[in-house]
């Protein structure tokens, strides 16, 4: 395949894409929404975020590894976890979780 056509058929995708996205979120304002809907949509960035950490943590190199010697981003998770448990923020969250897994990670 020729760049020019490699270019096209990426430009195609990102169109293709967006109009899908962008049709249902037209769509779905015209619809009328249910509470019981709206609460759970409140819920799906949220678990989409934990399924996509949790995986990172439970398979660092592609390969399942749960023990806490060789997996510095389960330790480092579950540093995150107890400080997201106990402060309810989620800052102190992020910062903790990514200063635990870099001093894990300098270390011989």
């Amino acid at each position: 395949m020729s760049e020019s056509g490699l270019w096209l058929v990426i430009l195609g995708m990102g169109a293709i894409t967006y109009g899908i996205r962008a049709g249902s979120l037209l769509l779905a304002e015209r619809l009328p929404r249910q509470a019981w809907l709206s609460s759970f949509l409140r819920f799906v960035p949220v678990a989409v975020l934990s399924a996509i950490v949790a995986l990172e943590m439970a398979f660092p190199d592609g390969a399942l590894d749960l023990s806490p010697v060789s997996n510095h981003r389960l330790l480092a998770g579950a540093l995150a976890i107890l400080v997201a448990w106990r402060t309810k923020r989620m800052l102190p969250t992020i910062l903790v979780g990514m200063a635990a897994l870099w001093i894990l990670q300098a270390l011989p």
